[in-house]
């Protein structure tokens, strides 16, 4: 059965305007408005990737090809993300009627060991340069992807991204962005050569506008491409071709001249490590709230934190606190900190041992548990990871590593400080108004918000669903060779340190934990909502926000999409920052929206909290609601950054 009518080639590009809509307990007006289509839907976090997955929607493409299209078309244009990064994906497969996942993360290299690092004088590994590299996941997530589920070929699927590595007029946010991040980029040769097209002038960036061209890139994408059409002449079929591509990239040509230049610049991946690399189909997680079926990726993500957030606050009537008020938002930031702190401590590699006691952590039993050490009037700056282990009738084997750990988060003044994630810095330097929101948002904010990661979302007429949080290879990025290829930075959410989590120390070979976290809902077995966002540590955070926006409130996915989120600090961070120091919880540290009313931020400083203040802070958050009542979509895409939907 088709979730929506026939599937019509035309579009419908939405604009940035203002309009008001109604929803059933609240209601806000919006500055974009929500995109409405009767078959198909592709939002992601660049205007130009969005125009790729349209055009294959239009070309006759199902939602897996067209998020392929859009996942290349993001990657080609750098600031968030690019080639040599990751992809972790949830697909809702109509024909099965069920949420598959794709893990497409990289590993560490060969040599990538404790010993390594810390003989380097690093508490956690780098975070830029050829050291802080996994394996690229993204080519091999894609071509799986689209060789499984997609209906198009390779050549088709990346005709978007090798028209813009042959060149395509740049924006202004990467272009700026590759200008001050330009001292670290002259440090490697080949992103030099790449990204400073005036070099020994002013401005060696390229100009907003510019046409920037990426001929190696191109000339990557070419050969597989020519891979995959050869296979086809040869008589193989559209699967075994696309793989054909993906063995030229892991094994091949591609393989060779990437190893090069990664050692070439000190890199530790070997052919041996691209070789052995493949993307995992697995099982996500899911749980029910009320009556809502939420998925995420599995424990080598964050996911699960958002589950057990949405458990422990089933234990909560949320609609009479009031949507930010001082007790929703006090709730909301205990439970997020009871999750976060088991993600801290437990989440990991599966297919690595100790394996994570996630039947522990998601059970209502524990969740129920954690709810109850909440204290209504104050934060709790002690939380520490719980014990799951008795909810799946086992003994916890690191009872003596929670005890020692306990002893790292000291919430003394010195923690009590100014910390807002990277993504939404905004000073407060007004003392005579400590809550007023600097007047300017500079350049640096805005890089630093965009940095990093985007998503992409996709829907179509036949009822395929995908979600993805593509990230790695942001800029500053040292690209490895000749192949236009910007090297992962994700070996920085490995530690070094059992104490901080023995399930998440580096290996060669495994998985680092990751933020990167899509999420799909189904409601009687049917797609929901799908909905993603960028933003290191708080991507669970807001996307939890986002669906109790929709749930509990009522909101339109515009509305929660730009409705005001709180960000917790009492996390130890996953990104940037080679000390323990750089890492450790911010007890009490809360950002805020600048619209929150006097009262409520004055309640919140007498229950414990240091307050920063954001402009905007929904994410940005990308989504897909799915009307059953009327059988069509709903998309939603934030106002926080460039992220851009189009839907007929």
């Amino acid at each position: 059965m088709h979730f929506f009518s026939t599937r019509i080639g035309r579009i419908a590009i939405i604009f940035v305007g203002f309009s008001l809509f109604n929803s059933v307990v609240y209601a806000q007006r919006t500055q974009k408005p929500p995109l409405h289509g009767r078959h198909w839907m592709a939002i992601t976090g660049k205007p130009l990737a969005a125009t790729a997955g349209a055009q294959i929607f239009q070309q006759g493409g199902n939602a897996v090809d067209a998020a392929c299209a859009m996942l290349a078309a993001t990657c080609t244009m750098w600031d968030v993300l690019s080639w040599g990064g990751e992809t972790q994906a949830l697909i809702y497969n109509p024909k099965l009627k069920k949420v598959i996942a794709i893990n497409a993360l990289g590993v560490a290299p060969t040599g990538a060991t404790v010993d390594f690092f810390k003989a380097k004088g690093y508490a956690f590994p780098p975070e830029y340069g050829p050291l802080a590299a996994v394996t690229p996941g993204t080519p091999g997530g894609l071509c799986y992807m689209l060789a499984n589920y997609g209906t198009k070929s390779l050549q088709e699927v990346l005709k978007p991204a090798m028209e813009m590595a042959a060149g395509y007029a740049i924006d202004a946010q990467t272009a700026n962005s590759i200008e001050r991040g330009k001292a670290r980029i002259k440090e490697w040769p080949y992103s030099k050569n790449v990204f400073l097209v005036h070099q020994g002038e002013e401005r060696e960036a390229p100009e907003p506008g510019e046409i920037f061209v990426q001929q190696d890139l191109l000339q990557t994408l070419t050969k597989m491409v020519e891979a995959e059409q050869s296979a086809l002449q040869a008589g193989k079929d559209r699967k075994t071709a696309i793989m054909a591509a993906y063995d030229r990239f892991y094994r091949g040509d591609i393989a060779e001249e990437f190893v090069r230049g990664s050692k070439e610049q000190g890199g530790l991946i070997t052919k041996e490590d691209l070789a052995n690399w493949k993307p995992i189909e697995e099982e996500p997680l899911h749980i029910e709230y009320k009556g809502i079926d939420v998925y995420k990726l599995q424990e080598w993500t964050q996911g699960p934190a958002m589950l057990q957030s949405l458990n422990i606050l089933k234990n909560f009537d949320l609609q009479a606190m009031g949507y930010n008020s001082a007790n929703y938002v006090h709730t909301l930031y205990q439970a997020m900190n009871l999750a976060f702190a088991d993600r801290d401590f437990y989440y990991g590699d599966p297919y690595f041992s100790p394996k994570a006691p996630m039947k522990g952590l998601l059970s209502d039993a524990y969740a129920k548990m954690r709810a109850q050490t909440i204290d209504s009037l104050k934060n709790d700056p002690y939380i520490g990871p719980g014990d799951p282990y008795p909810f799946e009738d086992s003994t916890n084997p690191y009872q003596s590593l929670l005890n020692k750990r306990a002893k790292l988060i000291n919430p003394s003044a010195n923690d009590q400080l100014d910390f807002v994630p990277k993504h939404d810095v905004t000073l407060l330097e007004d003392v005579a108004e400590p809550y007023r929101l600097a007047a300017e948002v500079d350049s640096l904010y805005m890089d630093r918000l965009l940095r990093g990661t985007t998503s992409v979302e996709a829907a179509d007429a036949e009822g395929w669903v995908v979600s993805i949080t593509p990230s790695g290879g942001w800029l500053p990025a040292c690209i490895a060779g000749n192949t236009g290829i910007g090297m992962s930075q994700r070996l920085q959410s490995f530690v070094l340190d059992s104490l901080i989590s023995p399930f998440n120390v580096i290996e060669p070979g495994k998985r680092p934990r990751v933020t990167l976290t899509p999420a799909l809902a189904l409601k009687d077995n049917k797609p929901f909502l799908s909905f993603a966002v960028q933003g290191g540590d708080t991507q669970d955070q807001n996307l939890l926000q986002f669906f109790l926006n929709v749930v509990e409130f009522g909101m339109t996915v515009q509305e929660a999409s730009e409705a005001a989120n709180i960000n917790s600090n009492q996390l130890w961070l996953s990104l940037g920052g080679t000390k323990v120091d750089d890492r450790k919880p911010r007890a009490g540290s809360l950002l805020l929206d600048s619209r929150t009313p006097t009262e409520v931020i004055d309640k919140l400083k007498t229950m414990g909290y240091t307050i920063q203040l954001g402009e905007r802070t929904s994410g940005p958050i990308n989504a897909i609601y799915f009307d059953d009542k009327h059988q069509t979509l709903w998309g939603g895409s934030s106002n926080n950054g460039e992220d851009y939907g189009i839907g007929w």
